[in-house]
Order: C-alpha cells, then sequence, then structure tokens
C-alpha cells in the first residue's frame, strides 16, 4: 500500500511536467528524440509494462475513445530551436528561428524541461552554456522545479586511461565519470558537461543531467548512413574500413537515446552523470562488415585512416567517432530505467529491422518493372530514359545470360595462389567450382542444340539470380522485353508493366528508315525482323500472355500505342509512364548532380532568354521591313495615281488645246506681237482692241 502510494506521488510529481525544449528540431537526433517525446505519456516510464498488458492495452485503447484522448492530452508538448529556412515538424507545438537571445531565454522559461543535444553541431555548445548559465540566474523566480539535460557524446571518455592496466576489456560505467578523459577536438563538450553538473546543486529548483551518448544509428542512419548510402548505391567493389577496423565504438540506437532521457525526466534519478550505449561491443569493422553483406557488395577494404579525412561526406566529428576505442557500460541504465528497448542486443543483432526502418525513414523502396512490346517499338529507348531518371538497372536479356557465362567461366578457371591452411575453404570452393562446371557444360551442349538460343529453365534461372543481387534488391529495375511468355512470367515480382505496340506498318517503316549504322550488328535486318515481329505477335494471341498473367495479378499493364502518338523520341510515352510510376524513391541528387542540375537550369534559362531575345529582335525586323514594304508599296501607288491623273488631265484637255491653238492662239500672238512693239499706256485695253478689229470671224 504504502508503495503504491509512493508511486502515485511520483507519477503526481511528474505529470506538471509537460512542456519540453529540444534545440535544433530540424537535426537527426534531435528530430527523432523530440518525434519521441511527443508520442510518450508523461510519467509513463515509472510503471513497469509486460508485453501481454502492453498488446491488452493497445487491443483496448482502440476501443477507448476516451482513453486514448486522455493519452493525447498527457503527452510532452515539444517545442524548439530550427535551422533557419527549415520546414517545422509536424510533433511540434512551436518553433523558433532567428530569434534573439533575450527572446529564447523567455522560452525557455515557459518550459519544465530544457534539452540541450550538442552531439551534432559542435556550434551550439555555446549556447547550451549561455541557456544554462541564464536559466541559473533566474532560479530565484522558478516557480517550480525544471529539468536541464545536456546529451553530450562519449567522446568525451576517448583518452580515459583503462580502469585496468592488465585488462583493457574492462569497461567504463556512470561512476568513472569523474575520471573521464577528453578527445582532443571534444574540450568544449567536457566543459559543458562541467558546467552543467556544476549549475545542478540547487536540486529542489534546478535539476542538471548530463547524457554521454555512444554513437546513435538508427531510422536515417546517423554518422552510419555513409556506409549505407555507399552500399545502396552499389557504385563501389568493398566498403572502406579505416584503420585496422579493430577499435570498439560505443553505440546507441537514436530511440533508445530518446527512451533514456525520457526516464530521465520521470524518474529524476539522483545520480546526474549517465552513460547510454546498448549492449552490444563492436568494432568499426563489425560495423562495416554488416551494412556490406546486408545492403552492398558484401566486401570491406582496409584503407589508411588518413582516407576518412578525404571524404567529404564524412564531418571531423564524425570521424572522430568511428575511430574512437572505448569499451562503456550503462550500468545504471540498465538496472535503474524502464525502457522498452528498440535495440538493445546492438546493431549487428538488429540489422533487418534496422535496414527496414532505414529504407522506410528515406524512402528508398525498390521500383520494379517491365516494358514489353514488339521489336521496334521504343522497349530500350524509353527504358534507358527511365533508367537514369528513376536511378534504376537496365536488365537486357543478353547483357543477363553473357554475365552468367562469363561468371562461371571465372569460377572454373584455375586457381594458382591457394593458401595451405584454407583446406575447408578449398574443398567448398572446389564443389562450387564442379557444381559451375556441370552448369557450363550444360548451358553450351543446350545453345548448341537450339541454334544458339537458352532454354527456359536456364533462363528463368540466369534472371531470377540477377533480381536477386543486393544492387537490384536496393534501387530496383526495369526489365527490357522480358518476360516474353506466360511461364517465363512466373515468380517475377513486379509493380509496374508497360505494355508498348504500334501497328506493323508502322514498325516497318520505322526500321526501313533505321540509319545503317544502328541496323549493323542487331536484328533489325529485315529477315529477322519480320520474324521477330512475326514471332511476338503469335505468342501473344494465344490465351496465355505475358498480359493475362500480370492482369491477374491484379497488376494491369499500361498500354500506349506509340505509333499514334506521331513522337520519334517516345517523348509522350516516357512523360505518361513517370506519371504512372511516380516519384523517384532514391536518395535523390548528390551535391555534384545538383549543381550540375543548377547549371543546367541556368544554361536552360539563359538559352531560352536568348531564344526570346532573338525572336523578339527577329519579330521588330520582320515588323520594321514589313513597314519599309508597306510605305514603298504606298509611295508607289501614290506615283501610279498621280501619273494616271495627269493622263487624264492630258486627255480631257487636248480638244481644248487644239481649239485655242486653232482659232484664237494665233490672233492672240499677234496681238501681243503688236503690243510689244507699240507700248501702249493700257496695253489690256489695246489687246482687246486689236482682237476685236482682227477677229477671223469677222472679216
Amino acid at each position: 500500500m504504502a508503495e503504491e502510494e509512493e508511486t502515485a506521488a511520483r507519477t503526481e510529481k511528474v505529470i506538471r511536467i509537460q512542456r519540453v525544449f529540444i534545440n535544433l528540431l530540424d537535426s537527426y537526433s534531435s528530430g527523432n528524440i523530440g518525434k519521441f517525446l511527443s508520442n510518450c505519456v508523461v510519467g509513463a516510464s515509472l510503471e513497469e509494462i509486460t508485453e501481454e498488458e502492453e498488446e491488452e492495452d493497445e487491443s483496448k485503447s482502440a476501443m477507448l475513445d476516451a482513453s486514448s484522448s486522455r493519452l493525447k492530452e498527457g503527452t510532452f508538448q515539444i517545442v524548439g530551436t530550427l535551422t533557419a529556412g527549415k520546414p517545422e515538424p509536424g510533433f511540434a507545438l512551436e518553433t523558433y528561428s532567428d530569434i534573439s537571445r533575450e527572446e529564447l531565454l523567455i522560452r525557455l522559461l515557459e518550459c519544465d524541461v530544457i534539452i540541450y543535444n550538442i552531439t551534432e553541431n559542435p556550434k551550439q555548445v555555446e549556447e547550451a552554456l549561455w541557456a544554462v548559465s541564464a536559466l541559473n540566474e533566474e532560479v530565484n523566480h522558478f516557480e517550480k522545479r525544471k529539468v536541464f539535460i545536456l546529451v553530450s557524446t562519449v567522446m568525451t571518455w576517448a583518452r580515459s586511461k583503462p580502469l585496468d592496466p592488465d585488462d583493457s576489456d574492462v569497461p567504463f560505467t556512470e561512476e568513472d565519470y569523474r575520471r573521464r578523459k577528453h578527445h582532443p577536438n571534444f574540450l568544449d563538450h567536457i566543459n559543458a558537461e562541467k558546467m552543467v553538473l556544476k549549475f545542478g546543486k540547487n536540486i529542489k529548483k534546478f535539476a542538471t543531467y548530463v547524457v554521454a551518448a555512444g554513437l546513435q544509428y538508427g531510422v536515417e542512419g546517423g554518422i552510419l548512413h555513409f556506409f549505407f548510402k555507399l552500399a545502396w548505391l552499389g557504385e563501389v567493389p568493398a566498403l572502406p574500413v579505416y584503420g585496422d577496423g579493430s577499435n570498439i565504438i560505443p553505440a546507441i540506437h537514436v530511440l533508445d537515446l530518446a527512451g533514456v532521457i525520457q526516464n530521465i525526466i520521470d524518474h529524476m534519478p539522483k545520480i546526474h552523470y549517465l552513460v547510454a550505449v546498448d549492449e552490444s561491443v563492436h568494432s568499426l569493422e563489425d560495423f562495416v562488415k554488416c551494412i556490406s553483406k546486408h545492403t552492398g557488395p558484401g566486401k570491406i577494404q582496409k584503407v589508411l585512416k588518413e582516407n576518412a579525412y578525404l571524404t567529404k561526406d564524412l564531418t571531423q566529428e564524425s570521424i572522430d567517432h568511428l575511430l574512437v576505442n572505448l569499451r562503456m557500460e550503462a550500468l545504471f541504465v540498465k538496472e535503474n530505467f524502464n525502457i522498452r528497448w528498440v535495440s538493445q542486443a546492438g546493431f549487428v543483432e538488429n540489422i533487418n529491422s534496422l535496414l527496414k526502418e532505414y529504407k522506410q525513414s528515406r524512402r528508398l523502396l525498390p521500383i520494379k518493372i517491365c516494358i514489353l512490346g514488339p521489336p521496334a517499338v521504343g522497349k530500350s529507348s524509353i527504358a534507358e530514359v527511365l533508367t537514369k531518371y528513376y536511378k534504376l538497372h537496365h536488365i537486357k536479356l543478353k547483357d543477363v545470360i553473357s554475365e552468367a557465362i562469363a561468371k562461371l567461366e571465372a569460377t572454373v578457371a584455375p586457381k594458382f595462389a591457394r593458401e595451405e591452411d584454407d583446406e575447408g575453404e578449398d574443398e567448398e570452393e572446389e564443389e562450387s567450382v564442379e557444381e559451375a562446371q556441370e552448369l557450363l557444360d550444360g548451358i553450351k551442349e543446350n545453345m548448341e542444340q537450339n541454334a544458339g538460343r537458352l532454354e527456359d529453365q536456364y533462363v528463368i534461372r540466369f534472371m531470377k539470380e540477377k533480381l536477386k543481387s543486393m544492387p537490384c534488391r536496393n534501387q530496383g529495375y526495369i526489365l527490357d522485353g522480358f518476360p516474353k511468355t506466360y511461364d517465363q512470367a512466373k515468380d517475377l515480382f513486379i509493380q509496374f508493366v508497360c505494355a508498348l505496340d504500334a501497328s506493323d506498318e508502322f514498325l516497318k517503316f520505322r526500321v526501313m528508315n533505321l540509319p545503317e549504322s544502328v541496323v549493323a550488328g542487331t536484328h533489325y535486318s529485315q529477315d529477322q525482323f519480320l520474324r521477330a515481329l512475326s514471332n511476338y505477335r503469335d505468342i501473344n494471341t494465344e490465351d496465355e500472355t505475358v498480359f493475362n498473367y500480370f492482369d491477374e495479378l491484379e497488376i494491369h499493364p499500361v498500354h500506349i500505342d506509340v505509333g499514334k502518338l506521331e513522337d520519334a523520341q517516345n517523348r509522350l510515352a516516357i512523360k505518361q509512364l513517370i506519371k504512372e510510376i511516380g516519384e523517384p524513391r532514391n536518395y535523390g541528387l548528390t551535391e555534384e548532380e545538383k549543381a550540375e542540375e543548377e547549371r543546367r537550369i541556368a544554361e536552360e534559362h539563359m538559352a531560352r532568354e536568348a531564344a526570346e531575345e532573338a525572336n523578339r529582335e527577329h519579330k521588330e525586323a520582320m515588323e520594321t521591313a514589313e513597314k519599309i514594304a508597306r510605305w514603298e508599296e504606298w509611295n508607289k501607288r501614290l506615283e501610279e495615281v498621280k501619273r494616271e491623273e495627269t493622263e487624264f488631265l492630258e486627255a480631257q484637255s487636248a480638244p481644248l488645246r487644239n481649239y485655242l491653238m486653232t482659232y484664237v492662239m494665233p490672233t492672240l500672238m499677234q496681238g501681243l506681237n503688236e503690243c510689244c512693239k507699240a507700248r501702249p499706256e493700257d496695253p489690256v485695253d489695246f489687246l482687246a482692241e486689236y482682237l476685236f478689229k482682227n477677229n477671223p470671224a469677222t472679216q
């Protein structure tokens, strides 16, 4: 009874603590901690819940709307800072960016718990020290106790001397924190730890805690994301291990670290320095080998430590974490906290679940497509474009068979450099060589009997092996013209089927107009093409076709008639397929690809502007030329009109002129001459008198 009352009192004590501040909510570590706490009920870790009880609670919660609403109200309210320009996470009640220290202090004073995570961004150390100092100065004005938690790193222990000089395997625990020696690059971190512990002496008003977290992994990957991405992309034959790889790295799943923080808030433990690591003792080689085996090429390569500094994707802090050699045990956490561990046994033991959450969080889901259709319809050209857009593997049957035969030939080739002490491995290798030789002999015999073609049993076997390879399982693939038959389609997992088609006349016309250089060495010669086209039509008129098989699986093909699109580059078909398939599900563009894309967009923009300017200038020139032409035409017409008017006037005046020249002008000219000779005072009267006297009509 007394224990129940004590538990109830403790629950009542923590139930008031609801508002939690976390710095940089857009970062990997803080973001996952914030998201975890936003789904945790305040005080939940105070009670031990068995798996059976947890399952019962989950089944009951679906029926009890009232209880679910209460649980939602009882969860931690998360607020925090964001890097400028970053989107606000959905779990956060409030976020702050680009605010002054005075305003930030006001926000901190509104919170019951302040968490400063300095594991990812060293620049946050200074802000964390300011925050704990500023809060300590306000401690006398606190209405209720506040909790400050500094999430630090085990790198502040990196140079600690072994507890037992004769046995370096003895792990450090929380009790040894006064003996810790920091890595040279983490001086600010250990100073921050000491400062935070110093300010936490007034426990009733201001409790402070330091959590030394191991290398964080899980969800999006953390520091190990570098190796996951390298393995997933499949661009290297082996993953690098820096140094000899034997160094032990303390680690913890980021959600388990969040569980430790939840327990600190709920339990308010008496010790104020805690170690947060899982129970594993994994070396760097263990981590990398595990990732390579389950995600990548399956091989590792030990390289010089200095090579790590040449990798631009690894920061100095990340490299320090990967090269640390330290054994630690979270003894207090294991014995006193109630944590629902995600990865208590460690990274290697939980790799399958870690891979699942990693791929889901980064949306690394493989896309599996097959493009089918008659010869010359454009399968390969469309597949190449989609391969680049979605970053998939372009699978051609001919290449798969050639690759499989080459691999078998390499296996059966004699190897002279064998180790004497690897007898067991030699026996296994001899068995595999015998199997490979037997399979190779069967393939050659089968090809001889079928005029160079392989039977389905070999084709399907090689294709399945190719599709089960790690690159195809990671990124996905595009099958180019395969499967051709109903039987070949069985047991293939395909998400999208594209059925290209066109009329025989269209395909024949397309092949006839191909350049000779393209036709040479392909099946596009006249006889081969017509035979292949006839075979395709025959196969797809049977009752059991490839398309029927996919229809039965509710994977309905996207039918595109290439002939009707009248698009030689297949741009419209590709656009339609991308719309059906959706967005790419991969890492997206690398920094180099982003720069290239930005450069391409800039060049396109400049080219577009230049084209628009040229078009505008051309348009203006055309308009000017048209104006000049119209002006010249108008002037020409005007001159023509004037000429016509002149001719018309001249034609109209001809009779009058003739009349004047015959009857008037002779007498008038004589009168003028006489007037000039006489020079009378009144020449007009003289001329009139002369004309009257000498009028030919009166004489």
